[in-house]
């Protein structure tokens, strides 16, 4: 059964929404505790994980985009969120066989176009509640995106910093699924 479609459309944004906010922050987790253990060398393992992410993106917005447009959002945005996100999981592939400098880059690129994504996304959303804190993550994602590409340019650059990066991203998921739930119960 579909949850998404046999649900009434008043509750089924945030209903929705704080499912796969709460999805979301324990993928980050979890996904962030993995590459922390592998991030020292980038090998299968560590590219798998680093593919793995924006990929994951990439189905968390489809099923974003088919909660909004049952109840009539926007998603244009959401779209434009797909297309950086399977493209950067093409780009990581290809940035992973070319060193730690390369895959920052490309992260960078994506951090700062799925943070702007946020952002917009975020402030049409507000009046659902709980999306300051995605407006917030949007912002951060915009700004470390271009610490990351600096970063791609120093010595001993790590991806450790990613790990740190997707585990705030899922807090304040967590944050918004949170709000949103106490906005539901008001």
């Amino acid at each position: 059964m579909d949850t998404l479609v046999g649900t009434p459309p008043a509750t089924s944004v945030p209903t929705t929404l704080r499912k796969l906010y709460f999805l979301r922050f324990a993928f980050a987790a979890v996904w962030a505790a993995l590459l922390f253990a592998t991030a020292d060398t980038l090998g299968a393992l560590t590219a798998t994980l680093l593919v793995i992410y924006p990929l994951f993106d990439v189905a968390c917005a489809v099923v974003d985009i088919r909660s909004a447009r049952t109840n009539g959002q926007p998603v244009r945005a959401l779209y434009a969120n797909i297309a950086f996100s399977a493209l950067t999981g093409i780009g990581l592939a290809v940035a992973a066989t070319s060193g730690i400098p390369a895959v920052l880059r490309v992260w960078g690129a994506w951090a700062i176009t799925a943070g702007v994504v946020q952002l917009v996304v975020g402030a049409v959303r507000r009046q659902l509640g709980g999306q300051w804190a995605m407006i917030a993550s949007g912002g951060i994602s915009t700004l470390a995106g271009a610490s990351f590409i600096a970063q791609a340019g120093t010595d001993g650059a790590s991806l450790t910093s990613l790990a740190g990066y997707a585990f705030l991203g899922g807090v304040f998921f967590l944050v918004s699924a949170l709000r949103l739930r106490g906005e539901r119960g008001r």
